[in-house]
């Protein structure tokens, strides 16, 4: 049997082991995921809603254990695994308490004798592919409206944290849920690739856009339903107009939380010139204050980043970006602390050829552009293949929504706002998904549509 470690980014110790899932045993679970699906639907929704409950209640009983775990596998500051664990909380509470109603059977025609109803049904089998970088979250988002809605899950997880994932499952057997309703595989990407070309009916996948692409085709082929959040390279718009203390922390959140490792992350900042001195000082301040260290100790504002891959591949892109020309106002160098760490980084004069603005940087880098009209700051926004979030600030409001209502994005935050609740839906226009999570939009994406009709 094939073994992998889970390391600690910040020390590389050894946290735990996991074993690499075989063709046999993939087979296996989903074969018993399978089988387990009838009992799971016949609870109904408000029996998998108790279920889930009771899920819930054993996860809130562990949830320091859990943020600990999450920061010594993926590295984030322990408070915002703690900040990870409560809101996932939240947001799977949320999901409980609308799904009676949501899913709730629907009478959209009634007359000549005829009552029509339309029922929302669970697809089957899911295969649930999600990344490192939220260990709670990624998992409640991923899984759990899945789950409530009456399909099994088969979860994947990133092989950068399969000690949390190793946790679900075992918090999923205390909490009572029925055997193999939730069933996890574990090793790196080719398991992914494994898992989706399974006898499943669903597939709902968390991660990069070239990976989503490949699981878009075997979708394809399988004409099966598939749920996508992808990649962004999320803009943000600084006008003239705008209250830059609160600009300043609200990009600094957007861009650096988890350091920089969030997938609709603020990922290029676009300035009006007339405030791009005044913002440029702010930023660089407040960068400096961030100390990188052991994210286990309170001190630290900074963790590492994942792995050793993951830094190396944000300095690729930071080097293309100096040997074209950007100029690095703060950071863009190791701290030459032990481990993948990679300080708070500020780049100005920044072309459009230029990695940084091309793809997605996932670490610690904010690019920085100005400009002078609306129109120009639109185009620039709207200049990237990626649409997930957005980012503009202005107190001239009226001017706020306009351009919001121009941005080539699936969500938009006007003045710091926070767009990400249980009720809003969750997801990205071009390359940046398929589908929404959360609310009413997350529960039909995993469920089909039926109408009966019949005659009274």
């Amino acid at each position: 049997m094939r073994r992998f470690k889970s390391i600690s980014p910040h020390d590389g110790a050894v946290l735990g082991v996991a074993n690499i899932t075989s063709t046999q045993e993939m087979q296996e679970k989903v074969a018993a995921a399978r089988a387990a699906l009838p009992g799971w639907r016949a609870l109904g929704t408000d029996g998998r809603v108790a279920k889930m409950r009771r899920f819930h209640e054993v996860f809130s009983i562990h949830k320091e254990e859990f943020a600990k775990l999450a920061t010594k596998e993926m590295g984030k500051p322990l408070s915002e695994s703690v900040a990870d664990l409560e809101s996932a909380l939240g947001y799977l509470g949320k999901y409980l308490d609308i799904a009676p109603g949501v899913l709730a059977p629907e009478v959209t025609y009634e007359g000549n004798g005829e009552v029509h109803t339309v029922y929302r049904e669970p697809y089957g089998v899911a295969a649930v592919i999600v990344p490192w970088n939220y260990p709670a979250s990624n998992f409640v988002w991923g899984a759990c409206q899945a789950l409530i809605a009456g399909n099994t899950v088969v979860f994947k997880s990133s092989e950068e944290v399969p000690m949390t994932s190793q946790m679900i499952e075992r918090m999923m057997r205390e909490a009572g849920m029925p055997e193999h309703v939730f069933t996890a595989v574990y090793g790196r990407g080719p398991v992914g690739a494994l898992l989706s070309r399974q006898e499943i009916d669903l597939i709902c996948f968390t991660g990069s856009t070239e990976v989503g692409k490949s699981l878009y085709r075997t979708a394809a082929s399988k004409m099966i339903k598939i749920v996508m959040d992808l990649g962004g390279s999320a803009p943000g718009i600084v006008f003239e107009d705008a209250d830059l203390d609160q600009a300043t922390a609200s990009i600094f959140s957007a861009r650096f939380s988890n350091a920089g490792q969030m997938c609709d992350a603020l990922k290029r900042l676009i300035v009006h010139e007339k405030v791009w001195d005044p913002l440029v000082e702010r930023l660089v301040g407040r960068l400096g204050m961030v100390q990188l260290g052991d994210p286990m100790l309170p001190q630290f504002q900074m963790g590492p980043l994942v792995s050793q891959k993951q830094l190396e591949v944000i300095e690729r892109q930071v080097d293309d970006a100096v040997k074209k020309g950007a100029i690095v106002m703060a950071g863009g160098k190791r701290p030459g602390l032990i481990g993948p760490y990679y300080e708070p980084t500020l780049l100005s004069q920044i072309t459009a050829e230029m990695r940084v603005w091309r793809e997605e940087t996932f670490g610690p880098v904010l690019p920085l552009v100005r400009f002078s009209t609306e129109e120009e700051a639109v185009a620039l926004a709207n200049d990237t293949d990626y649409g997930l979030g957005a980012y503009v600030y202005s107190r001239d409001l009226p001017r706020a929504a306009r351009v919001a209502s121009q941005l080539q994005s699936g969500m938009v935050s006007i003045n710091g706002a926070d767009y990400s609740r249980p009720e809003n839906p969750f997801g990205g226009m071009k390359k940046s998904g398929i589908g929404r999570a959360h609310g009413r939009w997350g529960f039909e994406d995993v469920t089909q549509a039926k109408i009966v009709a019949r005659r009274k």
